[in-house]
């Protein structure tokens, strides 16, 4: 079967025509820090963007966004639940469908949940890759309910 090019196509059997868009993740950094010379705030790029993004991502209630009834975390309804009726994988599920459904610059490599009942606080350690980077993100969150 004979290929019909355009002369606007070039000789597309000699070299192929390739093109990559680089994407930066960029965000404002939350702790809404000026800096002291220009009074603007700072960014944070590459993995930290992403890393900042997750956190907010999961520390956010369910319902709290407009429109979007589903979108975050949920894991304020752990914290009345850390007991013995809770198990670790009730927050693994969790965390890994919200990332997997809100986060798709991440993908999630690990979950780990440590649930100390004593102190009725829960331990989250998170590692995930960076999409269309080379580096790998460890993140530590600590549920706790405040007495």
């Amino acid at each position: 079967m004979a290929k019909n090019f355009s002369i606007e196509d070039g000789n597309l059997y000699n070299a192929p025509i390739t093109t990559s868009i680089k994407r930066i993740n960029k965000d404002i950094d939350t702790s809404f820090t000026a800096k002291p010379s220009t009074g603007d705030i700072y960014k944070v790029t590459d993995a930290a963007a992403v890393k900042q993004s997750v956190k907010n991502l999961l520390m956010t209630e369910r319902g709290k966004t407009p429109f979007r009834p589903y979108y975050g975390g949920g894991l304020e309804t752990f914290l009345f639940s850390l007991s013995t009726d809770l198990e670790p994988s009730d927050i693994e599920n969790r965390v890994r469908q919200t990332i997997e459904a809100h986060e798709p610059r991440a993908k999630l490599v690990d979950v780990k949940v440590t649930i100390k009942e004593d102190y009725n606080t829960a331990n989250v350690v998170i590692v995930f890759d960076v999409i269309g980077s080379t580096k790998r993100v460890t993140l530590g969150l600590t549920i706790a309910r405040t007495r």
